[in-house]
């Protein structure tokens, strides 16, 4: 892409390592995020790949930014992949969430909700992201798998999966792979700005495998 190209594109579709080097530095809640795992392994890894510009290119672009923000960016006034003061999320049809409460909570609380195997209700932003980045020290992926329906409504399939070489809440790892398969319903505005998004997938499956299918104990 031309530098004359790349100017015309919204920031938010250029991809995340633009919105990285675009943010200012006291945006960040840790400094700035490193993806040099992300750039190095996700390729061998992932089953799908897609045409640049695709919708399915342009659908996970989004969506890593969005996850980038709303993990590393600590005022939901700097998100650019939605429009904040709109935007809303929930999971499996539960209770909804705004930008201001995944920047309060921590999106793996509100994505993964009350669950045997994982006990969100004593875990703050910082120590549930320390939780999963600890379970998977070399990195936790998504890909797009299928794009069902264009804007403005999108609907995908997706993937999460990563190595299981790390301790999760007293469990040892096992080293194999841990994936998860979901479906998304993404509203989003006329400039591929997320306003709404709907996810539906069984967290407890995936959690389970770091368990043993064992509860987490509760304190």
């Amino acid at each position: 892409m031309t530098e004359t190209a790349s100017s015309e594109v919204p920031l938010w579709l250029q991809g995340r390592t633009a919105v990285v080097e675009a943010a200012a530095a006291q945006d960040w809640r840790d400094g700035v995020p490193d993806y040099h795992l992300s750039h190095e392994l996700m390729p061998l890894q992932r089953t799908h790949r897609f045409e640049a510009g695709s919708l399915e290119a342009i659908v996970e672009s989004i969506v890593q930014v969005f996850e980038m923000e709303v993990s590393h960016k600590k005022d939901p006034a700097t998100w650019v992949s939605m429009v904040t003061e709109r935007f809303r999320t929930n999971v499996n049809g539960g209770p909804w969430a705004d930008a201001a409460a995944i920047a309060d909570i921590g999106s793996y609380n509100i994505l993964i909700g009350d669950s045997p195997f994982y006990p969100s209700g004593r875990e703050t932003f910082e120590s549930s992201h320390h939780v999963f980045l600890n379970a998977f020290p070399t990195g936790f992926y998504w890909e797009v798998l299928e794009v069902l329906s264009p804007p403005p409504v999108v609907t995908f399939k997706w993937r999460h999966w990563g190595a299981f070489t790390g301790s999760y809440q007293g469990f040892e790892p096992t080293g194999e792979t841990v994936e998860m398969f979901g479906v998304s319903v993404a509203k989003v505005s006329d400039e591929l700005k997320l306003v709404e998004v709907e996810h539906y997938y069984d967290p407890n499956s995936f959690l389970g495998k770091l368990t043993g299918g064992c509860p987490v104990a509760r304190t």
